[in-house]
């Protein structure tokens, strides 16, 4: 295809003009109007390589196989554009296949509506999937500039036109490839996506989080509208893979009934399921929906469904109008469909509600009561009560070695009470999880295992102490240095436990907030006891030149003391408030999940 001479020009000293050496890298931005690349030579007029495509129509929202193949070649920059204005922007949008060859690219205000090679490997054949947009021309051509070598190109080569239905078919030749895909007619293309309007007056809504609005890409939305017989379901959330929602007798997954939208190479498919046990789903060869319609767009995917209230000749499927726990959950699915398990815990209602009933917007929980128990109370445990405990046993006993609570110095008191504290909350929670699960967790990697270690050592250190030795018995220094280590070591393998518990799908706190504020809270402590550390060091030696100048020792020694106690105090007052913010933070994280 020859461009005319004065364009050809006033393009190649646009090229030179910015000292663009060609683009090895696939980042053609600058020639999305044009396709010619900057490489100071005429392009080649017959093409050697073809644009073939598996569909000649389409719909708004469905997808074309675009193919590029011919003789070794090293760059290529593929368009759609209307085929009645081939000078117009491109449309539509595309998804890779292979993102090692090719690469997404914005043209004009489209997102991903070009692309392109990432090196210069050489390559015969690349295949990537058009995506149709809600308002298309009637008709699309596609275009592909494809680099030979350096100085050997050819630009906006003509593949075949796709239509919408209805259109008349131009007079350009078309390439198809041998599969072509069938669509059915009983599937249609939502225009525009779901919304809110109506949750807990019209229709049931479960929502995550909470009040979410389902036209965001962070909301997972699911709606019954009850229609006479019928009920209307809309489902929604960010997933390229699947969407799936199930009705349970309880909270385990097994024994239900379940809708799933796959994203099937880029079509949406709706299917029924009944799930046994923890087997991945057998889908339905046949099914009781209708008015299937769906949507994917900015990696959202939405589809909407009827079904009857009671489908008593479909075996598995529950009536509708009985109470049931509600499951959401999103997964990936391979190209050709199958899905794999989800990779997070799925969205679960707190109780178990008729969809049919009393319309209600409610939300969920992806983390079950037990395990949020187990985890809100390992977090005061070994953020709060230990870690304060520790700091008031190691640097206050000069600070309250003359103060007394019930017969015994203050800070072994407060000590001791904060140590039995962080024993019992250890104790319930360590029980929690084994109730939940019914056993031991064989999928929660070595969380268990340290999580034994932790509980071990915080039985033993009382039991140890039961047998302390008197202040100036022998064996009192191998006493405190035994006692130090184990709680030493308890302490670092608990927040290490914490650092694994809190991404497992169980609880899954949000990522990576939640491995920051766990480094900042241990920054934290670390940097207090430092701190502390420091000061009591700078005393001793403050002493010690008192006692060397043998003046006013005794004046001064109580100066000195009153001084660092002070400072003792405020430290102390200030890293408790912390520690309660860090633990305020992670209460709230694990009230939202």
């Amino acid at each position: 295809m020859e461009l005319p001479g004065l364009a050809f020009a006033v393009w190649m000293f646009i090229c030179f003009r910015v000292s663009v050496d060609g683009y090895p890298n696939g980042k053609v931005r600058e020639a999305c109007a044009s396709m010619v690349p900057c490489h100071g030579s005429s392009p080649k007029l017959s093409p050697e390589h073809v644009i073939t495509v598996n569909r000649t129509e389409f719909k708004p929202g469905e997808s074309v196989e675009v193919q590029l193949s011919g003789p070794d070649f090293e760059g290529f920059f593929i368009q759609a554009r209307d085929a009645d204005d081939l000078d117009s922007p491109a449309v539509g949008s595309f998804v890779l296949v292979d993102r090692r060859h090719s690469q997404l690219l914005t043209c004009g205000r489209t997102m991903n509506s070009a692309v392109s090679h990432t090196s210069k490997a050489k390559k015969k054949v690349v295949k990537v999937y058009w995506i149709a947009p809600g308002v298309a021309p009637k008709r699309v051509r596609f275009l592909a500039t494809v680099v030979k070598k350096y100085k050997t190109f050819w630009v906006k080569i003509p593949g075949p036109d796709v239509s919408q239905p209805n259109v008349p078919f131009s007079t350009t030749p078309l390439y198809t490839t041998s599969e072509a895909v069938s669509t059915s007619h009983s599937v249609s293309y939502l225009t525009k996506p779901f919304n809110a309007s109506g949750c807990g007056n019209t229709k049931f809504c479960l929502r995550n989080p909470s009040n979410c609005d389902p036209e965001s890409a962070s909301c997972f939305f699911l709606s019954f509208r009850q229609e006479k017989r019928s009920v209307v379901i809309e489902m929604s959330g960010a997933s390229e893979g699947y969407l799936a929602f199930a009705l349970s007798y309880d909270q385990w997954m097994g024994d239900d009934d379940a809708y799933l939208c796959i994203n099937k190479d880029h079509h949406v498919s709706v299917s029924t399921a009944y799930l046994k046990g923890r087997s991945p789903p057998v889908l339905d060869s046949k099914n009781a929906l209708e008015d299937v319609s769906w949507r994917l767009a900015d990696g959202v995917l939405q589809c909407s469904f009827r079904r009857n209230i009671s489908l008593p000749t479909y075996k598995g499927r529950f009536n509708m109008n009985a109470s049931y726990y509600i499951f959401l959950a999103d997964g990936e699915a391979s190209e050709g469909g199958p899905i794999y398990k989800h990779h997070r815990q799925p969205l679960i209602t707190n109780g178990m509600y008729n969809v049919t009933g009393i319309p209600q917007d409610i939300g969920g929980s992806r983390s079950p009561r037990l395990i949020k128990a187990h985890g809100a109370l390992m977090f005061v445990a070994w953020i709060s009560t230990v870690s304060i405990g520790v700091v008031v046993a190691r640097f206050f006993k000069p600070v309250w070695s003359h103060s007394f609570l019930f017969g015994k110095e203050i800070w072994f008191q407060v000590h001791r009470m904060l140590m039995l504290t962080t024993i019992m909350l250890t104790s319930f929670s360590f029980v929690l999880p084994f109730i939940y699960r019914g056993g031991w967790s064989k999928q929660a990697g070595f969380h268990p295992y340290l999580g034994c270690t932790v509980m071990a050592l915080t039985i033993f250190q009382p039991l140890m102490a039961g047998f302390r030795p008197s202040p100036h018995a022998p064996r009192r220094q191998l006493f405190n240095w035994f006692h130090w280590s184990i709680g030493t070591t308890a302490r670092i393998l608990a927040v290490v436990t914490m650092f694994l518990g809190m991404d497992l799908p169980a609880l899954d706190l949000p990522d990576p907030w939640d491995t920051y504020t766990m480094i900042g809270f241990v920054a934290w402590h670390v940097g207090t006891d430092a701190l502390l550390e420091i000061h009591s060091y700078y005393l001793i030696r403050k002493v010690e030149l008192i006692e060397d100048d043998r003046v006013q020792i005794l004046q001064s020694l109580t100066s000195a003391e009153a001084e660092g106690n002070l400072f003792k105090q405020i430290v102390l007052t200030i890293y408790i408030c912390g520690n309660i913010i860090f633990l305020v933070a992670f209460l709230a994280a694990i009230n939202q999940v």
